[in-house]
Order: structure tokens, then sequence, then C-alpha cells
């Protein structure tokens, strides 16, 4: 037999089990229940090893996938980087093929790379700088000369990638100044889109740029003589003391261009300030053009086809429209501050004298051939056949 228990002892066991119920109240305190509780703690955490196990897995393949992509990156940079390299190196190249596979190359980097599009528009924008000639030495040269120029095909291809970009990755303007682009073409089902492109002083006679992009363009002080711009956005574009002598801008965009004087001297007898590198549209084609809010004082127009043109809020101030026909051109709102040629009130629109007749003719006529036959001075579009005539003959 056991030996029984003092009272002290049972007291003590009693105070023992009292102080257990009050840390776990509602737990059975026997040894059987102490020992279920045990069970089934193991119980649960040999059932929670898989997950843990699987988690550690899952952060270890986390790890590995990090360092995979990192050093992919690190292989495509590389790769980017001889891509680059060849394709620059093609660019030197005395062969046309191997130029113009340079420039593709170029543009497949562009696409695929934002970080190397700046890099990218430099070089080739530098490329097409160097290839096309100084306009320095170009505008020396007759306007004649413009229309028998032939700017090279890796000039032409490396502008259209440069139209193709995306201007949202450019870092900084695009500069093709001073250039030598005369007689280019990007006819109208392949348009050029260079907007916000600094072109000051470029050489674009006789370019052919009808239905082009040139929004915020700086062409100040460019020569675009003769040039075909039909149908092309002007909107804002910079074109202070450029020439556009005889230029096609037929429904053009022009709205809010700035079209001013480069520059003013002062008359130290008189005090007059008088401007200079004024532009000049003499004898442009500028019908049904919108030309509202466009900047346009002391610009020459003499000569220009304005019909059916919107000069609604144009700053016309000292502007010369001398023998410009206006027929149906909207003046509202118009500054005409020392204005010359412009009709009075209550006088008709048109060139003065008013169109002779002229039988349809079918190959290009210029003022030159108008007076010859009229045996005056004439504006060309005034007369509707010579005008459809001008457009179809290219």
């Amino acid at each position: 037999m056991g030996r029984r228990l003092s009272l002290e002892e049972l007291r003590r066991i009693t105070h023992r089990r009292r102080a257990r119920r009050r840390r776990h109240p509602g737990r059975a305190t026997t040894p059987r229940a102490e020992s279920r509780d045990r069970t089934q703690k193991i119980t649960l955490i040999a059932a929670s090893l898989p997950g843990l196990a699987a988690l550690g897995a899952l952060l270890f393949t986390w790890m590995q996938v990090g360092q995979a992509n990192k050093e992919l990156r690190i292989s495509e940079r590389g790769q980017i980087t001889n891509r680059f390299n060849a394709a620059v190196e093609n660019l030197g190249s005395p062969s046309l093929d191997a130029r113009l596979g340079g420039i593709y190359a170029l543009e497949r980097i562009m696409q695929d790379s934002a970080r190397d599009h700046p890099t990218v528009v430099s070089v080739l924008a530098a490329f097409a700088q160097r290839h096309a000639g100084s306009s320095v030495k170009s505008r020396k040269e007759p306007t004649e000369s413009a229309k028998k120029h032939e700017s090279g095909a890796d000039v032409q291809a490396a502008l259209t990638v440069l139209a193709r970009r995306r201007p949202e990755h450019d870092q900084g303007p695009v500069d093709l100044s001073r250039s030598d682009f005369r007689g280019i073409q990007f006819p109208g089902n392949v348009p050029l889109r260079l907007p916000g492109v600094f072109m000051s002083e470029a050489d674009l006679r006789a370019a052919q740029l009808d239905y082009a992009d040139l929004r915020n363009t700086d062409l100040s002080f460019s020569n675009l003589d003769q040039v075909w711009l039909d149908d092309a956005n002007l909107e804002n574009a910079f074109l202070v003391g450029a020439s556009l002598r005889s230029a096609n801008l037929s429904n053009a965009n022009l709205r809010g261009a700035n079209m001013a004087c480069g520059s003013e001297v002062r008359d130290y007898e008189t005090g007059e300030v008088i401007q200079t590198d004024c532009t000049t549209l003499e004898s442009a084609f500028l019908d049904g053009a919108d030309l509202r809010d466009a900047k346009m004082s002391d610009a020459d127009l003499r000569d220009a086809i304005l019909l059916g043109a919107d000069l609604r809020g144009a700053d016309l101030t000292n502007a010369d429209f001398r023998g410009a026909d206006l027929t149906d051109a909207k003046l509202e709102g118009a500054q005409q501050t020392g204005a010359r040629g412009l009709p009075q009130k209550g006088q008709a629109f048109g060139p003065p004298g008013g169109p002779p007749v002229i039988p349809l003719l079918t190959a290009p006529y210029t003022h030159a051939d108008v007076e010859m036959e009229t045996g005056k001075p004439s504006s060309i579009s005034s007369y509707p056949r010579l005008a459809r005539a001008r457009a179809v003959a290219r």
C-alpha cells in the first residue's frame, strides 16, 4: 500500500490544481488530458512542416528567379551594346547597303530599348546632317539646282527612321539644323513626321513634304523656296526669317505660326526702328491655308495666293500684300495696321484688274508663263484651271 498523504500535502496538491485552473480555465487537468494536449501539439507541428518547407522552397525559387532576371538584363545590355557598336560601324561603311543596314539596325535598338532611344536619335540626326551636307554651301547655289539635287537613300532612310520614333522618349530637341535637304521627297502616302525638330537654317528648296507633320518645328532662317507643303501641319511652327518664295502651302495648317521678322536695327539719324530678316512668302500658294492667330508682321506676301485663306486673328501689321489674291479670304479680327495691299472696306478681293480668261492647261505654269500669255502680272491660283494644272503637274 502506498503511504497516506498528510493533510499538509493534500492542501499543497489542491492549491496547485486551483492555480492551474486559473491559468488555463476550462482545460482538463488530468494526466490523460495533458497527454492528449501534448499529442495535439505534436500533430499540429508535424502537419505544418510541409507548408513551411513549401514556403522555404518558394522563397528560394524567388531569389533564384530574381538573380536569373538580373543576369538576363546584364546579358541583354551586353547584346544591345554589341548590336549598337556593329550598327554604328556599318554607318561608316563605304557601301550604301551596309549603311542602310546600320540605320535600320539602330531603329530596332531604339524600339527594343527606351534607355538607348536618345542615343540612337542623336546618332541618326548627326548621320543625316553629315551625309546631307551643309546648307551654308548649298544656299549659295541657285534655286534651279535644287530641282536637280537628289538626297542620298541613306539620308532619306535616316530621316524616315527619325520620323517613326516615339517623341515621348526624346531627351532634348532633334538637331537637323544647317542641313542640305534640297529636293528630298516624302510624298503624301509616306508623309514626313518630325514635330518639334530643330531645322533652323536648313535648305529645303523644292522638297516634297506634302502632308508633313512639322508642328512646333523650328524652321527659322531656313530656305523653303518652291517647297511642297500642301496639306502639311505647321501649327505653331517657328518660321522667323524663313524664305518661302513660290512655296506650295495649299490647305496647310499654319495656325499660330511665327512668321515675324528675325531682328531689327535702329536708324540713329531718324530714330526709326527697321525690321530685318523678315519672312518672305512672295508668290506663295496659300489658298485654303489656316493662318488663324499667325504672327505675320512685316511679312512679304506680294503676289501670294490667299484664295479662301483664313487669316482671322492674325497679326498682319506692316505686312505687304500688294498684288496678292485675297478672294474669299477671312480677315475678321486680324491686326491690319500699316498693312499694304489689303482691300479697303467695300472693295472686292482679287488681283488688280481681275483675272483674264485662260484656256485649260495641262502642264506646270509659273507666274512668268501667265505673264507671257496675258501680257500682265498675275497670280496662278487666281485662275482655277491653272490651279488644277499646278496640282496635278509634279
